[in-house]
């Protein structure tokens, strides 16, 4: 069972009268009555899905058959697959459930935007661009504040909906920003072209899939360790690998007298790594969370490892990406005094979900999926963390000038509190982002 989200703006009705008004690429091919009616077919299988097996029987006080009643109704409505995408999608979004999303059926079109942003307190930022794509032509930089995408203001409690539109039910051939660069007074305004690629036929439909995933280098998703005297610093992208292999990961640190756990940019991943990790961290089982749905189910358990947990100091970091298994752990270790967290307050996207992987058609088989959260975790304090997120012990929050130069001051920090010393400009070059090559 997972406990994830998409890491992670602007008014959703808006954003889907937007979708509904200007088509994604090629979305308005080949759609008459037959597609129309494969949609409404889709639309029916997430109903019936999420009627059965959503955590609240009571839909969160959402009148279920009435919301797709009205989702029907505006099928009818729609001049393209794009569209009624998101019109399917919307249903759920309402939910403002972060584990409840629909898994579109793929493509053949793979698009890269050339840049990535993030929300760092309550602006967003650009994070990355890519070397040689139109982003870079076009001047934009690491650190330009984002003002607005395609005429929408950003809001953190919404990018990650901003991203899952773009990415995975509209994608586009071009976007407009605004933007203001680091101690700039006036906005710049750039129409940015996507890098497109027409594969030879339909991507393969996985349970799960990552935004950004047509280009994503899978290089970000290695575990990578750094060390700095008697600390050993673990960037762990995700807990999406088996629990088995936690051990020798945590045994890299064993030596070390401190550990720093980056947790930034991780949006949560297996329920059962996420224990094994704790039992790594702990010399004494633990109780984590409860795990409640429709249904009783068991708490989530940590067994320690014993004498060969790892038994020094730590420091955990997280940021807005930071999301729910993550999330789990970061507070769980709050609230047992185990380490200090810093960073930013994490996502607020602590479910826990099952992913649906359905079909429709018959002659012409169309595989998609649906997210849907099962259960809410309660912590040993008695409350959720969706929503709400991990307030840091340290609230540090890099500035648009040191993301432009590449400056870590949240590692930094980390280090100090540990006993060592690096410059933030040091700590800036200690896990690169990758870009898939060509």
């Amino acid at each position: 069972m997972k406990i994830t989200t998409f890491p992670r703006l602007i008014n959703l009705t808006l954003l889907l009268a937007c979708l509904l008004s200007v088509a994604g690429i090629a979305s308005a091919q080949g759609f008459d009555r037959i597609e129309r009616g494969r949609m409404k077919d889709l639309l029916n299988i997430v109903k019936n899905d999420v009627k059965k097996n959503y955590y609240d029987p009571a839909f969160r006080g959402i009148d279920l058959d009435a919301r797709f009643k009205k989702a029907d109704e505006r099928l009818d409505q729609v001049t393209s697959t794009g569209q009624a995408l998101a019109v399917i999608a919307q249903v759920l979004i309402d939910f403002n459930d972060s584990h409840l999303f629909l898994i579109p059926p793929s493509t053949n079109l793979a698009v890269e935007y050339g840049w990535r942003m993030q929300a760092i307190g309550d602006k967003c930022f650009v994070t990355e661009v890519k070397p040689g794509s139109d982003a870079d032509a076009k001047g934009l930089k690491r650190g330009d504040q984002v003002l607005s995408i395609s005429g929408f203001r950003p809001v953190r409690s919404e990018l990650w909906k901003v991203l899952y539109y773009y990415n995975a039910i509209s994608k586009r051939d071009k976007l407009t920003l605004s933007v203001v660069g680091p101690g700039a007074q006036t906005a710049r305004e750039l129409e940015i072209k996507s890098e497109i690629k027409h594969l030879p036929q339909a991507l393969t439909f996985q349970t799960y899939f990552r935004l950004f995933d047509d280009f994503y280098d899978e290089r970000n998703d290695k575990h990578r360790f750094q060390t700095i005297g008697g600390i050993t610093i673990w960037k762990m992208p995700s807990f999406d690998f088996d629990p088995a292999d936690v051990d020798g990961l945590v045994d890299k640190a064993n030596n070390s007298g401190s550990l720093i756990l980056d947790l930034r940019g991780n949006s949560g991943g297996y329920l059962k790594t996420m224990e094994r990790l704790t039992g790594n961290l702990f010399n004494k089982d633990l109780k984590i969370a409860e795990i409640k749905g429709r249904k009783p189910m068991d708490p989530s358990i940590a067994k320690t490892r014993g004498k060969d947990v790892f038994s020094g100091r730590q420091v955990v970091l997280v940021d807005s990406e930071s999301g729910s298994a993550s999330e789990v752990l970061a507070r769980l270790i709050q609230l047992e005094q185990r380490g200090k967290v810093l960073g930013d307050n994490s996502a607020g996207a602590v479910m826990q979900a099952k992913h649906f992987s359905e079909q429709m058609g018959t002659n012409s088989i169309v595989p998609f999926g649906i997210s849907i959260t099962n259960a809410d975790v309660i912590m040993s304090d008695g409350k959720s963390l969706e929503h709400v997120g991990v307030v840091p012990d340290e609230l540090i929050l890099p500035t648009a000038a040191d993301l432009a130069d590449r400056r870590d001051p949240v590692m930094a920090r980390a280090i100090e509190i540990l006993g060592g010393r690096v410059t933030p400009e040091d700590a800036g070059k200690y896990f690169k982002y990758y870009w898939k090559k060509d």
